[in-house]
């Protein structure tokens, strides 16, 4: 059997936006496959067998197919490397846990070398698994030994460090839905929520709305009582404790059992429950004093603490952390009853920070392991005269903790009036989304009724608890948060445009920049706040931020991050949607201008004018329904891309006779459908009908549904364009868009006139021409 030499990767690029392979991030690999493009897999003794053994889920993939085991058909049959390192990088990425079903794998005009992407939400990730799958199928190609769970757990330890926590997934998750944009803004779980002005800002599960003063007063256990205790909600008796002394005093003014804390306690540190002689309390007093400021001791409240989820003044979901019990058989002791009936659990697990207070792994468990060792297990035994080492009785119940991490969801029982208090709870502390501890022997009926009471009002409140309950149904919490963030407007045209902005995309080779300038100048004057990203830098309105070129993916994204910006227009060249996709997913008006420019992207293997329309359609591809393609009507091959328009479209033209001949095509194809339709058939609907801008002798004509609106002095328009440096294709392409977007003829036309592009200082001179 031979021995091949590694296949190369000649080029590694992630793609962070739509480019000419799909809407979403892929990382794109260009590989030579050397002389394994003369080896298919069933060339190759032993390999197919291999690849099967060691990843079994490859059965699962259907590849071109179309059904379960497809692509282990085609690896039977024969099929080259690049495909088969696809399929490999697929399945280590689901092994690990990031699902991802998309991959291409695409030959080029020379022998033997071909594009793949594969779809990752993470450059690293995508970067490790293609690290990992390279080397298997290399092992595998020439009969090596591998460590695929090695591989899997590599790929997986990259994941957690990238990955979000299951809270900010699950509000990511739920913009998802709402087709909503959201991008990460740090390492961390800062993420933004649509673009420019209409964005939202979280992080974990605090947002934009959530002040300051409100969590710094939700941070303080006393403040928050005398607040909410003021205001009606029931709350246990407190008082602070400056000593061990003062805690046992306090104990004894409120009563015994009693719970010690700090007043500034988070994730349950340093918090003591059922507190019933002087030795423990102050025991406890010096256990809690060094996790805060001061030291809280409250009255021992009965039943089991639930958290209640408040969302924009009401409760979404609420949860029970139940008591956990054994029941004695009379032979086996504590310990081991704890061990066969509680820790046997597979939901348990050994350590960690308690369940739902802030963000943990994609994978966490739903409960901790108990241990019996522990000093609140410890004072439950010993109350009841018990040791780890007692053998109970047979049938008698053991409580081992009076507070679990056994999470049961209970949104659906929790009584209106409870539900009330949670909620002016959290108004009074000032937050928007707070979890409300309540402390109830059954949340079903009024706290007042049972001396039940709010514990605690919580900033940042984690979801995993609602999302992922021992018992019961999880609850759509990320969708909740995404509603108050975003409440559901009235559909435009069957679209959900919540967190967008008008974005502007303008592609092609030539006069892009001019245009892009005139669009930003037009909608500055309609008085809204613009930004701009060209080759001639970075504009806010009028003023220009940064002057290095800037038709890139890192350009448009700084514009969309902007809070101030209420429209953006965002130059793109074939180049940069080749390198790096397009810096917005979706857009509403997506403009074409040109197939030019072929001859400088030989390194991307294109080779014709022809293959210029897979590249510029990424533009049109990404309209919304509720958006427009505008579409240089005198070059055929971009009018051509009018089909591919989700949106309505808008042509433009240096003359009248183009609009004819689309009337005509038109006209010609639906003759064509009808004739070719089966007898009987409901006729095609007609196709939509397109506007028009159209000089004439004296004036731009502008087509549209109401008729003819007209841009008045079009030579004198023309001939102040010229002394700009601007064509006339350029004007109508900037008319066209300016017109779509609403603005008045009369004030496109006054503001050709007082448009000028030239930038300040001795920088201009050598900034990059407009057309």
């Amino acid at each position: 059997m031979p021995v091949f030499e590694d296949i190369a990767l000649l080029r590694v690029n992630y793609l962070r936006g739509p480019s000419i392979w799909t809407y979403r991030e892929v990382l794109e690999v260009w590989l030579d496959l050397g002389r394994l493009e003369d080896f298919p897999s069933n060339k190759i003794e032993g390999f197919a067998g291999r690849l099967k053994a060691w990843l079994p889920g490859l059965i699962e993939h259907h590849c071109g197919v179309g059904e379960r085991g497809g692509f282990l058909m085609r690896l039977d049959e024969g099929t080259w490397c690049g495909h088969i390192l696809e399929h490999i990088i697929i399945e280590l990425l689901n092994l690990a846990g990031m699902p991802t079903a998309f991959g291409q794998t695409r030959s080029t005009s020379q022998t033997g070398v071909y594009r793949m992407v594969f779809r990752a939400r993470d450059e690293q990730v995508a970067r490790t698994a293609l690290r990992e799958g390279h080397r298997l199928i290399m092992a595998a190609i020439n009969d090596r030994p591998f460590d695929v769970p090695a591989a899997v757990a590599a790929i997986r330890e990259v994941i957690d460090e990238r990955y979000l926590g299951p809270s900010t997934t699950a509000i990511v998750d739920a913009a998802f839905e709402r087709r909503i944009p959201a991008f990460r803004l740090n390492d961390g779980n800062l993420v933004q929520l649509g673009y420019g002005a209409a964005q939202k800002r979280i992080w974990t599960t605090e947002t934009a709305n959530t002040s300051a003063i409100a969590e710094g007063i939700a941070n303080d256990k006393d403040m928050t009582k005398t607040l909410i205790q003021i205001c009606g909600v029931p709350v246990p008796e407190w008082q602070i404790a400056a000593s061990a002394q003062q805690a046992w005093e306090a104990a004894q003014d409120i009563g015994l059992p009693v719970v010690v804390k700090p007043s500034d306690a988070s994730r349950n540190r340093g918090v003591f429950v059922n507190l019933q002689t002087q030795e423990e309390v102050e025991a406890a007093w010096h256990a809690a004093e060094p996790h805060g400021y001061e030291v809280m001791v409250e009255r021992m409240v009965p039943g089991n603490e639930h958290r209640l989820l408040v969302v924009g003044g009401r409760v979404v979901a609420a949860a029970r952390s139940e008591s956990l019990k054994v029941t004695g058989d009379g032979v086996l002791t504590v310990q081991q009853l704890v061990q066969a009936q509680l820790n046997s659990d597979p939901r348990r697990r050994s350590a960690g920070a308690a369940v739902g207070e802030g963000d943990e792994g994609p994978e966490a468990a739903t409960a901790q392991w108990v241990d019996v060792q522990q000093p609140d297990v410890l004072r439950e035994l010993k109350a009841q005269e018990l040791t780890p080492h007692s053998v109970p009785a047979r049938g008698k119940l053991v409580l081992i903790q009076r507070s679990s991490t056994v999470v049961v969801d209970c949104t659906d029982e929790v009584h209106p009036e409870t539900a009330e208090a949670a909620a002016l709870a959290a108004r009074v502390v000032g937050l928007d989304i707070a979890g409300v501890d309540v402390m109830a022997q059954d949340i079903a009926r009024p706290l007042g009724e049972q001396g039940g009471a709010v514990i605690e009002v919580n900033a940042g409140p984690g979801l995993l608890m609602h999302l992922k309950p021992a018992v019961g149904s999880p609850q759509p919490v990320g969708q909740a948060i995404v509603e108050y963030l975003f409440p559901t407007p009235p559909l435009q045209d069957g679209a959900d445009l919540s967190g967008r902005i008008p974005i502007i995309g303008i592609a092609g080779r030539h006069g892009t920049t001019g245009i892009a300038r005139l669009v930003g100048w037009l909608l500055h004057l309609s008085g809204r706040h613009v930004g701009v990203a060209c080759r001639q830098g970075i504009f806010l309105d009028k003023r220009l931020i940064d002057r290095r070129a800037s038709d890139h993916w890192e350009a448009g994204n700084r514009l969309l991050m902007n809070q101030q910006i209420e429209v953006a227009v965002i130059e793109n060249s074939p180049r940069s949607i080749l390198a790096e996709g397009l810096s917005y997913d979706r857009c509403h008006i997506g403009a074409v201008t040109d197939m030019a420019g072929h001859e400088e992207l030989a390194d991307y293997d294109i080779q014709d004018k022809q293959q210029m329309t897979r590249v510029l359609r990424t533009q049109v591809d990404v309209v919304l329904a509720s958006g427009v393609a505008v579409l240089n009507a005198d070059d055929e091959q971009v009018a051509a891309l009018a089909p591919l328009c989700d949106g309505a479209l808008v042509f433009y033209a240096s003359d009248a006779a183009a609009r004819q001949r689309w009337l005509q095509q038109q006209q010609e194809q639906q003759a064509q459908q009808a004739h070719d339709a089966p007898q009987g058939d409901e006729p095609a609907p007609e196709a939509p009908q397109a506007r028009w801008v159209l000089p004439g002798e004296s004036a731009i004509e502008l087509h549209g549904e109401a008729g003819c609106e007209r841009i008045e002095d079009w030579p004198a328009l023309c001939q102040h364009a010229a002394t700009l440096g601007l064509q006339q294709t350029q004007l109508l392409a900037a008319v066209a868009m300016a017109w779509t977007m609403g603005i008045a003829p009369e004030l496109i036309g006054a503001g050709i006139r007082t448009f000028d592009p030239r930038l300040p200082g001795p920088q201009a001179a050598r900034t990059p021409a407009l057309h």
